[in-house]
């Protein structure tokens, strides 16, 4: 007879607080099968956070052009330069010789001083 009080305590104990009998146990397998629950939420925050940031974003921005490098620079000022220029007028052979210095070239010819 006292332990069917007692079942019925415990009965009528866990129907008033069934909630605060159920938090413990919810907590118990969360823990225990936390390698199997956080992938599925992580998951489905990750694809909830993407779609809505695309949402918020709008359409895909235009690609920008990539500036040239300096090398590639430097090559198309060197062709325009030489379009530039009339390539059948050349300098002299002569006048090659007299373009460094007259001090460096007559340094040890004393015969041309």
């Amino acid at each position: 007879m006292a332990l069917a009080l007692l079942e019925r305590k415990v009965l009528r104990q866990m129907q008033t607080n069934g909630a605060d009998v159920m938090w413990p146990v919810l907590w118990t397998v969360v823990r225990t099968y936390a390698p199997y629950v956080t992938f599925p939420v992580a998951f489905v925050v990750g694809a909830v956070g993407y779609h809505l940031e695309w949402f918020i974003r709008g359409k895909d921005p235009q690609p920008v052009e990539e500036e040239k490098s300096i090398s590639e620079r430097r090559e198309d000022r060197k062709l325009d330069e030489l379009l530039g220029k009339d390539h059948t007028q050349v300098v002299s052979l002569k006048d090659k010789l007299e373009f460094a210095p007259k001090a460096v070239l007559n340094r040890n010819r004393p015969e041309k001083n």
